[in-house]
């Protein structure tokens, strides 16, 4: 879920080669005019939500055009915010379905003690929870976006650092988090508490800032995201998650009640589709084309689907 740039992992099949075709096409892409307004016969319009940060902005995109492309009638609904304010706005029909995290379903909305050791299982979990809401969800993609500790690799060589427990062997560590992660699952303080890690401070940086922070010394490592288009470059250690701390974090979008059947089959069928195109690779590849080419999240998934003959 790291290293080596998915342009060259030709071997992958088809989603990759995908990606690698859309590469070409990214770098001169211009703005597009839409996918177009066709209405479904008879269906409500479905509302797509999405997290606040690019990722989701593009999974939102790839859903949306998809499903316009299919003759549905689609609102797309962006920067909605956190998982808790995105779970109201689900379950008080604001909004019909949107991407969601299953490990953070687990560990943010179902509060669970302990986490299942694989992500077949955590998808099950989350997917029976949910169930018990009056909820469902479709298929996990193959990608998966966790937390993870990174450190620069002259830091990793000099200590010996191989895990995220092994930063206590590097006497006193500075930690990047971001603001909304000091506390609770996942969070900072949990974390090194957890590991045993006592020899640290906190220092609070928004989502992105923290490979500057790396890259200048003002920290020793960082609370990052596996799918940053940043560890593409392989300028960064990911120290191993040898506990499972951050658990499994494949994406399925979660539906509210009674939407399948206003949808029909089709509409499940069609995210499935799209869901199980998003490898490590090449969502990893789309976050870079946004954040680091700016490309807008609308011109990336149409590119992306465009290449896997979607649109």
């Amino acid at each position: 879920m790291r290293g080596t740039s998915p342009v060259r992992r030709t071997r992958l099949g088809r989603p990759a080669r995908a990606v690698a075709a859309g590469l070409l096409a990214l770098v001169s892409l211009v703005a597009l005019s839409g996918c177009g307004t066709a209405v479904a016969g008879g269906r409500p319009t479905v509302v797509i939500g999405a997290k606040q940060f690019t990722e989701q902005w593009i999974i939102g995109e790839l859903y949306k055009q998809a499903l316009t492309k299919a003759g549905y009638d689609v609102e797309l609904k962006s920067n909605i915010g956190s998982t808790t304010i995105i779970d109201g706005a689900l379950t008080s029909g604001q909004i019909d379905v949107y991407p969601e995290y299953t490990g953070v379903i687990l560990q943010v909305l179902a509060r669970s003690d302990s986490m299942p050791t694989s992500a077949a299982q955590t998808f099950r979990e989350a997917k029976a929870y949910q169930e018990t809401r009056g909820l469902t969800m479709l298929d996990p993609t193959p990608f998966q976006n966790r937390n993870a500790v990174a450190v620069k690799p002259a830091f990793a060589k000099k200590y010996g650092l191989r895990t995220i427990s092994d930063l206590k062997k590097a006497g006193h560590v500075v930690f990047a988090e971001y603001p909304d992660n000091m506390e609770g699952a996942l969070g900072y303080r949990d974390m090194v508490k957890s590991h045993g890690i006592t020899n640290s401070e906190v220092k609070s940086l928004n989502i992105g800032l923290q490979y500057k922070a790396l890259d200048n010394g003002q920290v020793n490592a960082a609370d990052v995201f596996t799918t940053d288009p940043q560890l593409a470059r392989g300028d960064y250690t990911i120290l191993e998650d040898v506990k499972g701390y951050y658990g499994f974090q494949n994406v399925a979008p979660v539906v509210r009640e009674g939407v399948q059947e206003e949808q029909g089959p089709g509409f499940a069928k069609l995210l499935n589709e799209v869901d199980a195109l998003l490898t490590d690779a090449a969502v990893r590849e789309m976050n870079r084309a946004v954040d680091t080419v700016r490309l807008s999240p609308s011109e990336v998934a149409t590119e992306f689907l465009r290449v896997n003959d979607l649109i």
